[in-house]
């Protein structure tokens, strides 16, 4: 952690709804004007497209499963060092992991390279003068062994649905977009489950504040839904692990969340059609306490 250069993570797995948070931090970025440099998690994989799949396929002759979820496909080492860099000195190392044709095309131009889709662009220095470091992705409150990304996060989100919810979110997108069929989607969750279990689930114990979208329609088998629960159909959970840390004000909330209500003494349910909106009240305060400190404390060194 450093008050001098804040790291601001959000960890939640893919479709979880971590676009709508970031979006969030997007807004309030332009209004604080905020110079962030943006950290992709996805850039910490271990392997790149054609190498995950072989290695997927060596640790099957071995008896073993490997997903994106766990340490052997990751560098939770490279990533912890990089949130600890930034908050020493305000400077780290980035890179990109390339999903698409359009990300290839940008970032070859960039930086006069020739990757395609699946590839990692080369690390590039980022030196001092950005305000702080934005971090999107599964892994910003990892830890396995004497690892624990969580420790270097000034403010980290977690941002995860039921696992229901989350199957069908994953169910629908790699078979509408991906054209995986229902039965390699099920085998990759199977393959996936001993490290979400592990690595994944319990980082939403280490969060600051957890969103956690809960749908109000049956989702009972996921694997035969036919469609996503709208946000209209569903409920967000948002837990404060400590409200006194950020001076979390409960009334207030209360007050511009419409049909909102407290559920425990640290939790604000909203209605789901609400959920940016309340990204957007909650975190804006925070982010203005966090970025006014550090420009601060900056000034006077």
């Amino acid at each position: 952690m450093s008050e001098k250069h804040p790291v601001i993570a959000v960890t939640g797995s893919s479709g979880a709804g971590t676009t709508t948070v970031k979006n969030a931090f997007e807004h309030i970025f332009f209004r604080e004007n905020i110079n962030p440099v943006v950290v992709e998690g996805d850039s910490y994989h271990r392997y790149n497209r054609k190498e995950m799949k072989e290695a997927i396929a060596k640790f099957a002759e071995e008896g073993k499963n490997l997903s994106h979820f766990g340490p052997e496909a990751n560098h939770f080492d490279t990533l912890a060092e990089t949130f600890k860099s930034y908050g020493d000195t305000g400077a780290c190392r980035r890179r990109y992991y390339l999903h698409s044709e359009e990300e290839a095309a940008e970032h070859n131009q960039r930086l006069g390279i020739d990757l395609g889709p699946g590839e990692f662009t080369p690390w590039e220095e980022i030196k001092p003068g950005t305000d702080l470091l934005f971090y999107e992705g599964l892994h910003g409150g990892a830890a396995d062994g004497e690892i624990d990304v969580s420790t270097f996060t000034d403010l980290l989100i977690g941002v995860v649905p039921i696992v229901n919810l989350e199957w069908i979110q994953k169910i629908f997108r790699d078979n509408d977009q991906r054209g995986y069929s229902a039965e390699a989607i099920v085998d990759t969750i199977l393959r996936r489950m001993d490290d979400y279990v592990h690595y994944i689930t319990p980082q939403f114990s280490r969060t600051d504040i957890n969103f956690q979208r809960v749908p109000t329609v049956d989702t009972s088998n996921p694997f035969i839904a036919r469609d996503i629960p709208t946000p209209d159909e569903s409920l967000v959970v948002i837990r404060f692990r400590d409200p006194k840390k950020f001076g979390v004000d409960f009334p207030y909330l209360l007050s511009m969340i419409n049909n909102s209500f407290m559920s425990r003494r640290n939790t604000i349910v909203v209605p789901g059609g609400k959920m940016g909106l309340a990204m957007e009240i909650i975190l804006a305060p925070i982010m203005h306490s966090i970025i006014e400190k550090s420009r601060s404390l900056r000034s006077m060194a």
